[in-house]
């Protein structure tokens, strides 16, 4: 099918497809490594699952105590406090945020770092160079749509962080997707509780064996067979006709900064058979799903939490929660070997120890610290690195891809994915992008691995 679009005349140095958790992350250091850079963003603000998905709070990751994600992600961080949308808890947790303000701190720092953003725009199809020499294509420029139509934008390298590989994969890059069975992770589709007392909610917690440091930092859950405290009344409203007995299959609450008598829920789950986040059929399904599930959980929290009985729907995230779908075939794959035996990178652009964290769709959790073992992960001053490597796709020659589709086996990704980590492997993109661009014409295996480990580490990363 031949495309009909306008090109136009503008030239970027990078263009980052989806200004999500990686991408607004990658735009920034990019445009602070002093390309010229355009984010494209299908919806109207920055920041992808953090913002538009609404999961908050971050997840920790720290090795011995200290964080492993620094750079940027500490930026972000002291922003949303000075704000009133980022809070620090007694013990020292500095990962609570309102998705809200991240949506304006996002903006604020890729605008102030020169860098453009073009939203509610969507990519079509990358524009390959024809008859070239080599293994590798060369993508020239990208047609989007939008209200203006069917356009033809040209860079010089490109990052995809589109949080599926949406660009990669049309690019013709191979592609992992769910487990060996082809199944993926369960989705979500997160929503607030508003108009709470926290006061008697956080008291009725602590009476009933779910210790809370106080109100404002709230957490409390309910799993299936997991000993959760909230069980009965869980069991109760399945009883009663209030719930689904899959509602139960995985339920969590936290208190959000800046947004008092306001709760935010890692759920509902959405219905085991819809997990595929690359399918647009499935997607539109779940977010169905989730508000019918939305509206079940909130009778069930009026009718059995003290403290919610006048809550109110809040917010529903305008973005299905997806934890797995596409996995890019990158020069490198991340395996579970690679995080049990703490590997080392000489190319090394992120340090992780967040747990394999596999929410699966047959119920509960699979969770890699829950295990005893003997393997060096155990440690607590264990981590292991994501090399720079697992970010470039095998076939494209200017193309780095961030976060959550990075090259990696379905137990390494669940480890990976969490926000933290995007922002590390997408500042790590940016700067690459931007350096290969100017230097390169855009050839990403080009640039000077070592070089790119000193920046970041000038820059206050923890590489």
């Amino acid at each position: 099918m031949t495309l009909s679009y306008q090109t136009l005349p503008q030239h970027w140095d990078v263009i980052v497809a989806g200004g999500g958790t990686a991408g607004a992350i990658a735009g920034i250091a990019a445009a602070r490594a002093g390309a010229r850079v355009l984010v494209i963003e299908a919806l109207g603000s920055l920041g992808g699952t953090g913002t538009n998905a609404w999961v908050t709070p971050l997840m920790r990751n720290v090795s011995a105590g200290e964080n492993l994600n620094r750079g940027l992600t500490d930026e972000l961080k002291a922003r949303m406090l000075t704000r009133g949308d980022g809070a620090v808890d007694p013990g020292g947790n500095d990962n609570w945020f309102n998705p809200e303000g991240m949506k304006f701190v996002l903006e604020r720092m890729l605008l102030e770092s020169g860098g453009e953003v073009l939203y509610h725009t969507h990519i079509v199809q990358p524009l390959l160079a024809a008859g070239q020499e080599g293994p590798a294509s060369t993508i020239q420029a990208l047609v989007i749509h939008n209200k203006g139509g069917l356009q033809a934008l040209n860079a010089t390298a490109f990052i995809d962080a589109t949080g599926d590989a949406d660009l990669a994969a049309r690019a013709g890059v191979a592609f992992h997707a769910g487990d060996e069975d082809g199944i993926h992770q369960a989705m979500s589709l997160r929503f607030t509780l508003a108009g709470v007392d926290t006061a008697r909610l956080c008291a009725y917690l602590n009476a009933n064996g779910q210790g809370q440091t106080g109100e404002n930092f709230m957490h409390f859950w309910m799993v299936w067979g997991k000993n959760s405290t909230l069980e009965p009344l869980f069991r109760q409203a399945v009883t009663d006709g209030v719930l689904l007995e899959r509602d139960g299959d995985y339920f969590q609450g936290f208190s959000i900064p800046g947004r008092p008598g306001e709760i935010s829920f890692n759920c509902p789950r959405i219905r085991p058979e819809l997990h595929y986040g690359a399918d647009p059929w499935q997607l539109s399904a779940a977010q169905v799903d989730g508000r019918e599930a939305i509206d079940r959980l909130t009778a069930f929290c009026r009718s059995s939490l003290p403290g919610c009985e006048t809550t109110f729907i809040g917010v529903v995230a305008p973005m299905v929660g997806v934890r797995e779908s596409r996995r890019i075939v990158g020069e490198y794959m991340l395996t579970l070997d690679d995080i049990l035996d703490c590997v080392r990178f000489p190319d090394s652009i992120c340090r992780n120890h967040y747990p394999v964290d596999i929410h699966s769709v047959r119920g509960g959790a699979k969770l890699l610290h829950e295990r005893d073992g003997t393997a060096p992960y155990f440690a607590k001053d264990a981590y292991h690195e994501i090399p720079y490597r697992s970010i470039v796709p095998v076939g494209i020659a200017n193309l780095l891809v961030p976060g959550r589709a990075a090259s990696s086996s379905f137990e390494a990704q669940s480890a990976i994915r969490v926000q933290q980590n995007c922002h590390s492997m997408g500042e790590a993109a940016g700067i690459a992008a931007a350096w290969a661009a100017r230097e390169y014409g855009g050839a990403v295996r080009d640039i000077e691995i070592g070089a790119l480990r000193s920046e970041l580490k000038r820059l206050g990363g923890n590489v």
